[in-house]
């Protein structure tokens, strides 16, 4: 009996898809050739490419590494005949070491090293919490009291009685709760290390500082300067600004309306004046409200203006991220029991802080970028330092080579920051697109 079926019943084998579909010829049919005029625009592109790399090119590859003056480079350059000339890297070889560390003393230029060191270790199992393990976290703590010691010295009893705050004030809340209630033991695990920082700390640490004399020897802070100066500012502030640009968010959202104003109140005001307003505050204004013979570090005072301004913002980054979630967030948690904190820890704040690492990486990549601004009240960071570095007889004209050099550094600090971003939302995605 013969087979009138119509349907094949063998799969007919596989075909190798066309050259021009895959490889790299599919991809630049895709990509760059797909039509006439996405054609037209490949070719003008490269054309441009190429005219740029060929002006550029030629004056990067400038072996004038071992140039001692900017009239040596020259000869070097006219002996080789280059048309578009070329830069002068002996400026570049010769004050490095000033354009990352500034006026820091050359025998203790360790300290910010080890600093440095010391800064990536204790955020490892804060930014990469699956590879490093929890108990990492001691150190990171540790390392917010070490840290300023190791840059500016004096007697290692200051920052150890600092730290020592800290317990006290857990010791308060802890000991008070359970008599006087939530409210008043958090105020008082506030004030109590407040008193004794300002009261104590200083007369104990000289009285404990000549019986066991451990310390480094005193860096001023006229001498801080460079890149250092940069990301030493810049780390504090972003840290800091992270803890009260929350606490401020939840402070514009709360139910109580003193600190609702005052949360309100403080985030639009630092909104609406210039960092650089701010920093002039810090240089010169702060001085008269404190009692007379006060010595306020003026790094310390540019400081704290910088934190106050980044958290004002980081404070209505997070309000998006929390105006963002869903009404029914807030209600599971209520259904769940839980009390105020324990929501915003457990529930709100772990997805608003998740919404929000977009706008909050920016802000803390322009905090980073707006530490160049302390060359206006006098600080020497790289910009301030160019200043000094061109008033030099033998680099008097150099230009690009020392701002190149600067902008290099500054681009790899926020393009780390801006990868590590990137990563960490593909890390939180919850969909499976």
């Amino acid at each position: 009996m013969s087979d009138l079926s119509y349907v094949r019943t063998e799969l007919l084998p596989e075909q190798d898809p066309p050259l021009s579909e895959v490889g790299v010829i599919g991809w630049l049919r895709a990509n760059l050739f797909s039509g006439w005029f996405n054609s037209i625009l490949t070719f003008v592109s490269l054309v441009l490419i190429y005219l740029l790399l060929a002006a550029i090119l030629p004056w990067l590859w400038s072996p004038t590494w071992n140039a001692g003056s900017l009239a040596e480079c020259r000869e070097i350059i006219a002996e080789l005949g280059k048309e578009h000339g070329g830069a002068c890297y002996g400026v570049i070889r010769e004050r490095w070491p000033q354009l990352l560390f500034g006026f820091y003393p050359d025998a203790e230029r360790w300290r910010p090293i080890v600093t440095l060191i010391g800064l990536f270790v204790a955020l490892a199992p804060v930014l990469f919490t699956d590879l490093f393990p929890r108990k990492m976290l001691w150190f990171s703590g540790a390392f917010l009291f070490a840290a300023p010691w190791l840059m500016w010295g004096g007697s290692i009893w200051t920052p150890v009685l600092v730290a020592a705050g800290l317990v006290i004030g857990a010791g308060a809340y802890r000991l008070l709760v359970p008599r006087v209630g939530n409210l008043a033991a958090v105020i008082a695990a506030v004030v109590a290390p407040l008193l004794w920082w300002f009261l104590f700390v200083g007369p104990v640490s000289s009285v404990l500082a000549p019986v066991i004399p451990l310390g480094l020897e005193v860096v001023e802070s006229r001498l801080f300067g460079g890149f250092m100066l940069s990301v030493w500012i810049g780390v504090v502030s972003i840290a800091i600004s992270l803890v009260l640009g929350v606490l401020l968010a939840l402070g514009r959202q709360s139910d109580l309306l003193i600190v609702k104003y005052l949360s309100v109140g403080f985030i639009e005001f630092i909104r609406g004046v210039p960092l650089i307003t701010l920093l002039f505050v810090a240089s010169t204004l702060l001085n008269i409200f404190l009692p007379p013979g006060t010595n306020f570090d003026i790094i310390l005072r540019v400081m704290i203006m910088a934190t106050l301004f980044a958290s004002a913002y980081i404070a209505e980054v997070i309000r998006g991220g929390l105006a963002a979630l869903p009404r029914g967030q807030y209600e599971a948690a209520d259904a769940l029991g839980l009390d105020y904190w324990k929501a915003q820890r457990l529930i709100i704040l772990p997805q608003a802080l998740k919404i929000s690492i977009p706008g909050i990486v920016s802000t803390f990549i322009g905090l980073f970028k707006d530490t160049t601004l302390v060359s206006i009240i006098g600080l020497l960071d790289p910009i301030g330092l160019t200043g000094s570095i061109r008033a030099d007889a033998n680099w008097n004209g150099i230009v690009w080579e020392l701002y190149g050099f600067i902008a290099l550094l500054f681009f790899l600090s926020c393009f780390a920051m801006s990868r590590y971003s990137m990563w960490l939302e593909r890390k939180l995605r919850t969909d499976h697109k």
